[in-house]
């Protein structure tokens, strides 16, 4: 079920309000952004999003096919969301009042963005 939750960079600056439903799978990918930064996407909808501050505070980076658009907080470094066609990817772990408990309960799904197959687990996933 689609629920409101708020999401935040580390120093605060950047903070997005975004509808998620915790029940349905998370990914987590071993392309070399999410992999370096171990970024952990709860999938949400274009609608389902509003950025709410901190718009001048964030630094989009581009890179190989240059449809992910990946956004950075300029002051902490903290990956609150990322946008790619049709979908945001939200850092979980940027999620406001929900507990350890909650955040264990998420289903993960492990993908191989480093082949683009995005439909595979990769060989190795349990670093992920």
């Amino acid at each position: 079920m689609l629920k409101p939750y708020r999401a935040s960079c580390h120093c605060g600056k950047v903070l997005i309000q975004v509808e998620l439903d915790l029940e349905q799978p998370s990914y987590r990918c071993n392309c070399s952004i999410c992999r370096r930064n171990r970024f952990w996407a709860g999938i949400a909808k274009p609608e389902g999003f509003k950025l709410l501050s901190g718009e001048s505070d964030l630094t989009k980076y581009l890179f190989g096919s240059m449809q992910g658009q990946h956004f950075f907080c300029r002051h902490c470094g903290v990956r609150v969301f990322g946008i790619a066609p049709g979908m945001y990817g939200i850092n979980l772990g940027c999620l406001e009042g929900v507990s350890e408990e909650e955040l264990s309960k998420i289903p993960i799904t492990c993908v191989d963005g480093m082949n683009d197959r995005w439909n595979d687990r990769p060989a190795f996933w349990q670093h992920l």
